[in-house]
């Protein structure tokens, strides 16, 4: 059956970032909903940041796509032009190779729910905030200078 049961996939606010940047991610909260349905071209998660917290560092990726659809409450999307609020209903884009760095900030006093869809992983990742870089080929994160987290 092609409905994705929420209540079997389990949320979860793990995050592969080293520290000091993982800190912050313990208000965004994910369900992966891909691996769930078998999906395996694409990436897709059902994110829910709660009051105060972020989507993720401000990042871009050299080859994903992703697309953002905001479905309850409301995020502040930080990118390279700015800040714009994000309600229900509303869309966003961030096109591979683009150098945007962009996430989402919870800056209101209710959860802010978003469908986020994208490539297979591929691909470096880039953190224009942060001394962070995701090394695909190495399959790590490392500092902007090529060393190594750990």
């Amino acid at each position: 059956m092609p409905k994705i049961d929420l209540d079997a996939t389990p949320e979860t606010n793990r995050t592969s970032y080293p520290e000091p940047y993982a800190t912050a991610m313990a208000r965004r909260h994910f369900r992966r909903l891909a691996p769930a349905a078998g999906l395996s071209t694409i990436g897709a998660s059902l994110v829910r940041v709660e009051p105060g917290g972020v989507s993720s560092q401000r990042h871009w990726h050299d080859a994903i796509d992703e697309l953002v659809v905001v479905l309850e409450g409301e995020g502040v999307l930080i990118e390279e032009g700015g800040e714009i609020v994000l309600k229900a209903g509303d869309c966003a884009a961030f096109p591979m190779g683009a150098a945007n760095g962009h996430h989402i900030v919870n800056r209101g006093d209710a959860d802010c729910l978003f469908l986020a869809v994208s490539g297979p992983e591929a691909g470096d990742c880039h953190y224009p905030d942060a001394d962070l870089h995701w090394d695909a080929a190495g399959n790590r994160y490392t500092r902007k200078d090529g060393t190594p987290y750990g």
